[in-house]
């Protein structure tokens, strides 16, 4: 296995670029626009800088971790021989079923299909291509180059083999895979995201603020990051998004998403990436919250 494509340069998809560029392997990395494969390998290129900066790398490395990257606009010409293709697009059913649907169709044969859905079944995905056996989930964490796990999700027809040619290239990225089930949330977020909700609904709930649950969380458990800046980490919309798989999935109350998550989602307040979410990340107001405007 040389050749990887990976489709979507978001904060996923180049980060699991990097990864995979950087551990030698011919990297296709795919998007639906120039400007969204710039911006991804704009952040490759800084991460690897920074890298460097910390003499975890050489120069040299870095050329060729870059050197190994292709970027393609068109899907059909990204996936082209490649021995693997990783899925890393938005976190939405009906785009990943039509992103897999296609991958069946123009891949080779042999192709394996991985999904880094955080989420959503691996069983629903594999069930619109022609090689159920053949896809599998391989959910890494955020920030990937750094992150060591990732959650390998076999599906109800997902083959040993694979299963197995996946969890040893995973040790190849100096990886720690960890083989889980196909059920919704998986393991990872189905203990995290009721954790993120249940900090939303407590500040919700006027019990404290958005500082003080997060330095009980993190002096109090030893948590690296409080849950309420993990989520803005997150994407405050990704956590919506599991949340609702899971809520649907299990028909659960618990899983619930706190009215406080849906409305800083619908007002467009969803973290890091927006500059603001439980924390306001604009350069002048760096340690300001905003979500008391929602509390209302």
């Amino acid at each position: 296995m040389k050749n990887i494509a990976v489709i979507g340069a978001g904060t996923m998809g180049n980060g699991i670029a990097h990864t995979f560029a950087q551990s030698g392997f011919n990297v296709q990395l795919i998007d639906i626009s120039e400007a969204s494969l710039q911006r991804g390998m704009n952040t490759i290129e800084k991460n690897l800088d920074r890298m460097v900066a910390k003499e975890k790398i050489s120069d040299a490395d870095k050329t060729a971790t870059l050197g190994n990257i292709t970027t393609f606009t068109d899907t059909i010409e990204g996936v082209k021989n490649a021995d693997l293709v990783v899925e890393a697009a938005t976190e939405n059913i009906d785009l990943k079923l039509k992103i897999f649907k296609q991958l069946s169709e123009v891949c080779n044969e042999k192709t394996i299909l991985a999904t880094n859905t955080s989420s959503i079944s691996i069983t629903q995905i594999a069930a619109v291509t022609s090689r159920p056996d053949k896809v599998i989930g391989m959910h890494f964490m955020n920030p990937v180059p750094i992150m060591k796990l990732v959650e390998i999700i076999r599906g109800y027809n997902t083959s040993d083999e694979v299963t197995s040619t996946i969890m040893e290239l995973s040790k190849t990225l100096g990886k720690v895979p960890t083989e889980v089930n196909d059920y919704p949330g998986f393991v990872a977020n189905r203990i995290l995201m009721p954790m993120i909700n249940e900090s939303i609904e407590t500040l919700y709930n006027g019990v404290a603020g958005v500082e003080e649950i997060d330095t009980v969380m993190k002096l109090g458990m030893a948590h690296p990051m409080g849950p309420l800046q993990l989520a803005d980490f997150i994407g405050l919309d990704v956590c919506l998004s599991i949340l609702n798989v899971m809520y649907d999935g299990f028909k659960n109350p618990k899983y619930a998403p706190c009215p406080l998550l849906v409305n800083m989602v619908m007002a467009g307040k969803l973290g890091i990436k927006s500059g603001e979410g439980f924390y306001d990340y604009a350069e002048s107001r760096k340690a300001e919250t905003v979500a008391s405007q929602f509390l209302k």
